[in-house]
């Protein structure tokens, strides 16, 4: 106690109290008892137990929000008592711990009112139950706090609302008597909640005009976790979104009981529907087999004709009637040949090969010597005499031929040459004259007229060689075909109409068969007769003197010299082919044009100008 004696005291409102003194020697000395005689522990634990009622008296204006403001304090106040104050008549050891104690009761009634504010229009206060309700117990205060926190999380997610102004903050004090450290400094603006977001936005406005979304803060002092919550609750589960539910819970729906039998009803409609179509559908096969079998019988019966058909009717007045129409006649119409029938081509012969003509030929023979045997056995014709050969001579005339072979041999001779003169004869007999060659001839070129006319034209560059002419000239009077040859000093244009079959043949004469290239000496002179197409009578017009006609200047195979002109150049050309309706040209004829004009002229005559301008308007190859 001596040497405590002559120590100075700890001042009581010194900022470095709480701090732990040095010793003399050095080593720190042990730490001083806490104020009010509570310890760092208790002080942790009373400050926890203001904040537990914090969130409690929030809980309680949420829940009742028909109550007054005024009335949600006491009814706070009343479900969780606030923190136990130290005695009055202990004195606190320093003014730090007063200080603690006074913030923390300004942050109880600050939290309150703010819980207050953000609570929806309370009610007329006459509404308030006068009675105080039961404090609740601790899990249904766990759960109702997880409750209403999930619903203030989602309705500020929804549906942000501007919220007041918040209050300014509590004046801080001066810096030589506040302390350095701890709760003496000002209110954290995160105690604020949303309180500040409003502000914060009107202060950020100003930067043109974007507008971003106010996103919501959450207040982490004053937010439990969700673990926490889970892990007071124990297995009781926890939904975030409950809060987010409008208008209410799921109404139920008031029950239904069917009556009894109704679904057996139901069954039996069915079952009386199913057995109802299938009597229909029986019944129809019925009727259809009665049909059938009607059908059939009635197939066998063949009706007895009616006197007078129905159709017969409106004339059986007019029978015997002077001017009837039905008289013992019978009048078969006229069946008439398709037009386009005449185009078909007649049905081409069976090809067949040598083995097979051999065969047919052989079967037609048999049966040729069956009938002429038959008819020799009926007597209706004398048997032929034995065919007697030198081969068989001995066989068929065997004593005979051994008496006097030499006459045997003349004898066989003489018949060899019968047979010969006969058959001779026989092919002499079946064959036909001129005139009748030439009517057959006839009727094939008609016939093939028949099937349709066919129009060529053919441009030729010279017609020197009176043999080209001759040829040209001769095949078409032999084919019958009708046409004009007109004779021009730098081309030639022929023009035939016929049957298919002369067009054919006169087409290979034109394009094959006449050697164009080739030049012959004229043999009209040595003759006496005119050369084709150069004489006073093939239609062309005589010179003044008579002598001869135009195309005598320019189609004549020699030249000035007296040699043959050159034809290696020469060649004929397929100017047109196609069908014609009827003969243009009544016959075969030439003309002589020095000019186009003239060619045109005659052409025009027939409509076949056009003819002489597709042949000029043609390169040669």
């Amino acid at each position: 106690m001596a040497s405590m004696a002559g120590k100075r005291p700890v001042p009581p409102g010194g900022d470095d109290s709480d701090a732990k003194r040095v010793r003399s020697n050095g080593s720190p000395a042990e730490a001083p008892a806490a104020a009010n005689g509570m310890s760092e522990m208790e002080r942790k634990k009373q400050e926890a137990a203001a904040r537990m009622a914090a969130v409690k008296a929030k809980l309680a204006a949420t829940r009742k929000p028909s109550q007054a403001t005024a009335a949600s304090a006491p009814v706070a106040a009343a479900a969780a008592p606030p923190p136990p104050r130290p005695p009055a008549a202990a004195a606190p050891a320093s003014d730090v711990e007063a200080k603690k104690l006074e913030a923390q009761r300004k942050i109880a009634e600050m939290k309150a009112k703010m819980a207050a504010k953000r609570a929806p229009a309370p009610g007329s206060l006459n509404q308030a139950s006068p009675a105080t309700p039961q404090p609740p117990s601790d899990r249904e205060q766990r759960i109702a706090e997880a409750r209403a926190r999930a619903q203030q999380i989602a309705a500020r997610a929804t549906a942000p609302v501007a919220a007041p102004s918040p209050p300014p903050p509590p004046p801080r004090p001066e810096a030589g008597k506040s302390a350095r450290g701890g709760l003496g400094i000002g209110l954290h603006p995160s105690l604020m909640g949303d309180m500040g977001a409003a502000s914060a936005g009107k202060s950020k406005g100003a930067r043109g005009n974007q507008q971003r979304e106010v996103v919501p803060r959450v207040n982490p002092y004053l937010a439990v976790g969700e673990e926490d919550i889970k892990n007071d609750l124990g297995d009781v589960a926890f939904d975030p979104t409950i809060g987010s539910r409008r208008g209410g819970g799921r109404k139920s729906k008031q029950l239904e009981f069917n009556q009894k039998g109704k679904f057996m009803a139901q069954a039996n409609a069915l079952r009386n529907q199913a057995k109802l179509e299938q009597m229909k559908k029986e019944i129809a096969a019925e009727a259809r087999k009665v049909e059938i079998e009607e059908a059939s019988d009635k197939a066998f019966l063949v009706p007895m004709p009616p006197d007078v058909e129905w159709w017969d009717e409106g004339l059986v007045d007019k029978i015997d009637t002077e001017d009837t129409i039905i008289t013992a006649l019978i009048q078969h119409p006229v069946i008439l040949q398709a037009p386009q029938d005449k185009f078909l081509p007649a049905p081409k012969p069976l090809m067949l090969t040598p083995v097979e003509q051999k065969k047919l030929r052989r079967q037609r023979r048999m049966a040729d010597m069956k009938e002429e045997q038959a008819k020799i056995r009926l007597g209706l014709l004398e048997p032929p005499p034995p065919k007697v050969k030198k081969s068989n001579m001995m066989q068929v005339l065997g004593e005979q031929a051994v008496k006097d072979p030499t006459a045997v041999e003349a004898r066989v001779n003489k018949e060899i040459a019968q047979r010969a003169n006969d058959h001779a004869k026989a092919n002499a007999d079946r064959a036909l004259t001129k005139e009748q060659r030439l009517e057959k001839l006839k009727a094939q070129q008609a016939g093939d007229e028949a099937k349709g006319i066919r129009i060529a034209v053919f441009k030729v560059d010279n017609l020197s060689s009176g043999k080209h002419r001759y040829k040209v000239d001769q095949n078409a009077k032999d084919q019958a075909l009708t046409g004009i040859v007109v004779l021009h000093p730098q081309m030639n244009l022929i023009i035939v109409e016929g049957g298919t079959h002369s067009i054919e043949k006169y087409k290979k004469l034109m394009l094959n068969r006449i050697q164009w290239s080739e030049n012959t000496m004229p043999l009209a002179k040595e003759s006496g007769r005119p050369s084709t197409f150069l004489g006073n009578n093939d239609g062309t017009s005589k010179g003044e003197s008579g002598e001869a006609n135009r195309a005598a200047q320019w189609i004549d195979p020699l030249d000035e010299n007296g040699q043959l002109k050159d034809l290696s150049e020469n060649k004929c050309q397929l100017v047109f082919e196609g069908q014609s309706a009827q003969r243009v040209f009544r016959k075969w004829m030439n003309r002589a044009c020095e000019t186009d004009g003239e060619a045109r002229d005659i052409l025009g005559r027939s409509k076949m100008e056009h003819m002489w301008t597709l042949a000029r308007s043609m390169r040669s190859e």
